[in-house]
């Protein structure tokens, strides 16, 4: 069955940066559109940004432009979300999501903590 698991997160201070991860599995990896989102606590579930089975990117969210960079090795079956210079309200649980033609699915979510 289809899996995606989220990996990377945990606690940076503002300035800092992580990288997360999101492994594929269950279906051919290189031939879908990726996405990240994500969720702070109170909001509701935004998104961050996708790319293309060929590498073509966009980045949903202003705050996110130019900090922000969306990868994908479709060697290794994995996604990635390069995140710099994060800030305080970058805190959330970061979610990959693949959509298919009917259906769907989600990672289990990876918690970002950004506090000094």
């Amino acid at each position: 069955q289809v899996q995606l698991v989220e990996s990377g997160g945990g606690l940076v201070q503002p300035g800092g940066s992580l990288r997360l991860s999101c492994v594929a599995s269950g279906f051919t990896f290189s031939g879908w559109e990726m996405r990240w989102y994500r969720q702070a606590p109170g909001k509701e579930r935004e998104a961050v940004a996708l790319i293309t089975p060929a590498g073509g990117t966009s980045t949903f969210l202003d705050s996110a432009k130019g900090r922000f960079t969306i990868s994908r090795d479709n060697a290794k079956n994995t996604l990635y979300l390069q995140m710099n210079s994060l800030k305080p309200e970058d805190t959330a649980v970061y979610y990959c999501y693949v959509r298919f033609r009917t259906s769907s699915a989600w990672g289990q979510g990876i918690q970002v903590t950004v506090s000094s």
